[in-house]
């Protein structure tokens, strides 16, 4: 298989494209918009309209392009979406080396959750074992960073990463189910729907503890739950567990 026929290579080609030599001219037609254009383009309509609207199409309609002209600067919805990913990785800010050590920690975690609350898209993509490009692999090296003079072996310092990130995304998960089940219909419309026939199958008596801190935690929350402060409450508590006493 020759590098031109290779995808595994093509995809690695253009997630590196930047650290690459330039490519000579090829036949085909004319490029008239750049490959970071496309991607910015798609991440674009992701974010705007979700991930199932996503396709050569209707990506090549956001940039007046036609759509087999699409393929001659990605070859697949699949290689599209990797650059997507690491396209959005490559966003992160760095994490001040100054900081502490469990603020840095802290700040591991925010990413990876502010993530996907910006682009909720990304829970629909296949994450594991996707292709390592420039973007996944600086975000790794400053997360690593972020996690150095932690006191923690190597091993340790992945697994510290892993751990932070599967918590962020997860509450990262509820946090936008949260705010899409608000949007279908407010707390108060909940319960003056449902208030009057939970109180007369959910007798107190037989709900003590249940009454006692649903009462407490609905006056703190306004709401059915409370994920920003779930995450803040966790990740302090998580942190506490990471780091050497």
């Amino acid at each position: 298989m020759t590098p031109a026929t290779d995808p595994a290579r093509a995809l690695l080609e253009l997630l590196w494209r930047h650290e690459l030599p330039p490519r000579r001219g090829g036949r085909g037609p004319r490029q008239t918009v750049s490959v970071d254009e496309v991607v910015a383009a798609a991440i674009g309509l992701a974010d705007r309209d979700g991930y199932d609207k996503v396709s050569v199409r209707t990506v090549a309609a956001e940039l007046g392009l036609r759509p087999m002209s699409l393929y001659t600067y990605v070859p697949s919805k699949d290689a599209l979406t990797t650059l997507m990913v690491d396209a959005v990785a490559l966003d992160d800010p760095p994490i001040p080396a100054e900081l502490p050590v469990r603020d840095r920690l802290m700040a591991i975690a925010r990413q990876v959750r502010d993530e996907y609350l910006a682009h909720p898209w990304l829970f629909e993509v296949p994450a594991w074992r996707m292709v390592l490009g420039p973007g996944r692999m600086r975000r790794y090296e400053r997360h690593l960073a972020a996690v150095d003079g932690a006191g923690l072996d190597d091993v340790e310092m992945d697994r510290v990463i892993s751990v932070l990130s599967q918590f962020a995304t997860g509450n990262a998960r509820t946090a936008l189910a949260a705010a899409r089940s608000a949007r279908e219909q407010s707390d108060a419309d909940w319960w003056e729907a449902h208030g009057p026939v939970l109180t007369q199958v959910m007798p107190t008596t037989d709900f003590p503890l249940s009454s006692r801190v649903g009462a407490a935690v609905g006056e703190l929350y306004q709401a059915p739950g409370d994920p920003a402060g779930d995450f803040d409450y966790g990740l302090r508590r998580l942190i506490d567990g990471i780091l050497p006493a």
